[in-house]
């Protein structure tokens, strides 16, 4: 054992400074695709846009990395009163998808025929997405280069769809920026039941326009028919009724792309800046469970932000549980990362909460959503390939916070303790004792950014290690474990400064969190004693959180180090805490006393709060985790419990 942990240590030096990102899933996209992107460009902070593009047509990926676009492109430049311009594009790039189907396609940046060149950022900034079990490409530029975007690729299928294949019943949600002010953006849904023979038979459209708007708008559409050409549809919707800003809710010619196995479609106007997606569905309760890879766009509070990630919905009977990221991007503020959970219980095939309506498709397959005024908006969720390996297999979407369990697309941090999910990991399971070693458990060693990792435990398919304090926030890191029965596939990830995620009672990073009475302010309970219904945290009394992922630390321990306790190690990262959106007041947030790879944040509750269930949101500079309750005693005088809506897919 000890020669191999010498060539373990020899090869992770080696590898240091030398991370990419892992390409293996490239083959995910390959041959001919119809794709459309929607790309908003931000002025200021209140989501005013100062040009809105499109760029749509087919994208034809080699399977080794590299794409080439023929379509066309559309722009308005909105606060500069350039006038649309439009014309042929034909441009190539590059592309990189992980083994998960996570990955970045290589943002276009060309001239179009008219000869007029479009400023690019240097480099351009990816569009960051996923590729669904369908194939199909999900995606958002997120990293702040001023433009919010969405982009939905599929592949182009054999035979094509035609008018003859279009049945069934379809809705639609749609989010369209109209003149680029939040007060008469549209965000709106509406059923198609296509016949067949060209005709749409579509019902009303229900809506919003402007982020003020609470009351829906209504349009009756008769007449609504569709062609189909080289496998597209050309939908002609009549104007509506006369809105402030523009002719209803939707009007014109719309094309639609659809997925191939023909129940998913996306599309838009020709000539203006809509994104819209579809499901066909049917009649009863689909099943909900499993990844899904997810995209849209929000404009709350009068700022619009982009996003992608990922959530995991947990099977059984309703409600179920949602555990979810997001890596959220603006034109006016920097991308961060939202873990979030929340329960749903459907209705037929759609639920509901305060921001937004959904519809499932496809037997549970694809989920889309429109938003709520004055909280407008689309998301799209399809659900996510299914990886398989052999040997020693760690499972590329199983790299996951072990606290709360957060989705695979959320970054990872220094000193964060990850579970790591697979098959063949270890011949056995065994525990560490503190410190951690980094030397190897047993005959298992695993490396993170090409420095050994602190190991806690090991077993055939699961692993908890933790994050090398060394690694660079903002890098790029591949993690890969190595026994003696060889060496893993390579599973890469991106680092933050902080990755919250706090330790539940129940374990599965939902519910109640791992708090405890300190006995200091007004608290009644032992001291030490959980946090829980029977004991309650008091208005003005410190309790202690447990957590992980809050980045690094002054002063520094080594790696699998337990915290020191004279003197404390603090985080040298800014950690907020807000109880049901009232901050409460950080007094101590470090490394736990004699334990490794174990984080305390010792917070004051803050008065005016409502008795029960409050959310518990912690953040960082660049993450935010809102997934977590704590129960909270009444206040002398005070009302009914506090319990919050659960936050909408995506949020």
């Amino acid at each position: 054992m000890k020669s191999a942990s010498l060539l373990i240590l020899l090869a992770a030096a080696c590898a240091i400074q030398a991370q990419t990102w892992d390409t293996s899933g490239n083959s995910k996209l390959k041959g001919q695709y119809y794709f459309r992107q929607v790309i908003y460009g931000e002025s200021d902070k209140y989501g005013d846009l100062e040009s809105e593009e499109i760029l749509y047509g087919n994208i034809t990926f080699d399977g080794n990395g590299n794409y080439a676009i023929t379509g066309l492109y559309y722009f308005n430049g909105l606060s500069s009163g350039i006038p649309s311009s439009s014309g042929a594009v034909n441009t190539t790039g590059t592309y990189s998808i992980a083994a998960s189907g996570y990955g970045f396609i290589g943002n276009p940046c060309f001239s179009f025929s008219s000869n007029t060149t479009i400023t690019c950022p240097v480099p351009p900034v990816p569009i960051y997405g996923l590729v669904s079990a369908q194939g199909v490409f999900i995606g958002s530029i997120t990293e702040g280069n001023g433009d919010n975007n969405i982009m939905v690729a599929a592949p182009v299928t054999s035979p094509a769809p035609t008018a003859s294949s279009f049945t069934g019943s379809w809705t639609c949600a749609a989010f369209d920026p109209t003149v680029g002010v939040p007060n008469y953006m549209l965000s709106f849904m509406f059923t198609l039941n296509p016949d067949g023979n060209g005709n749409l038979n579509a019902e009303e459209i229900s809506g919003y326009e402007g982020t003020p708007a609470t009351s829906p708008i209504k349009q009756t559409v008769n007449g609504l028919t569709y062609t189909f050409s080289n496998g597209v549809a050309t939908a002609t919707f009549p104007a509506g009724p006369t809105l402030p800003v523009g002719n209803g809710l939707i009007s014109g010619q719309k094309y639609l792309y659809f997925s191939p196995d023909g129940n998913f479609l996306f599309g838009g106007s020709p000539d203006s800046y809509d994104m819209i997606v579809g499901v066909k569905t049917s009649a009863g309760t689909p099943a909900l469970s499993g990844l899904y890879y997810q995209a849209g766009f929000d404009q709350t509070g009068g700022s619009l932000e982009s996003w992608f990630g990922s959530l995991d919905i947990i099977p059984g009977a309703a409600p179920q549980t949602v555990l979810g990221h997001r890596r959220m991007g603006s034109g006016s503020r920097s991308a961060t990362d939202n873990t979030y959970s929340e329960t749903i219980s459907l209705s037929g095939n759609t639920f509901s909460d305060t921001e937004a309506n959904y519809v499932v498709g496809d037997g549970g397959a694809v989920i889309i959503s429109s938003g709520i005024g004055p909280n407008l908006g689309i998301i799209v969720a399809l659900q996510a390939p299914t990886p398989t390996g052999t040997g020693v297999f760690l499972n590329p979407t199983g790299v996951v916070n072990a606290a709360s369990n957060a989705p695979f697309t959320a970054r990872i941090a220094p000193g964060e303790l990850l579970t790591l999910y697979g098959s063949n990991l270890a011949s056995s399971t065994q525990i560490a004792g503190t410190p951690f070693p980094t030397t190897g458990l047993g005959d298992v060693h695993v490396t993170i950014g090409g420095y050994p990792a602190a190991i806690y435990y090991v077993s055939p398919s699961q692993i908890s290690a933790i994050v090398p304090y060394e690694v660079t926030p903002g890098s790029i890191v591949s993690i890969q474990v190595t026994n003696d029965m060889g060496s893993s596939n390579v599973v890469t990830n991106y680092v933050a400064n902080t990755a919250p995620g706090v330790f539940t009672q129940n374990q599965n990073g939902t519910g109640y969190g791992a708090i405890v009475h300190l006995g200091i302010g007004n608290s009644v309970a032992p001291i030490g004693s959980v946090v829980s219904d029977a004991n309650p945290a008091m208005q003005g009394e410190t309790v202690s959180v447990y957590l992980t992922g809050l980045g690094a630390v002054s002063p520094a321990i080594s790696d699998g180090g337990a915290g020191p306790s004279s003197p404390l190690s603090w985080t040298t990262n800014t950690i907020g805490v807000a109880f049901s959106g009232t901050a409460g007041t950080n007094d101590f947030a470090g490394l736990a006393p004699g334990y490794s790879g174990l984080y305390q944040l010792n917070v004051t509750v803050p008065t005016g709060l409502t008795a029960g269930p409050n959310f518990l949101d912690i953040s960082g500079p660049d993450s935010s985790m809102s997934y977590l309750l704590i129960p909270v005693a009444a206040a002398a005088g005070s009302g009914t419990a506090n319990v919050r809506t659960a936050a909408t897919l995506g949020k």
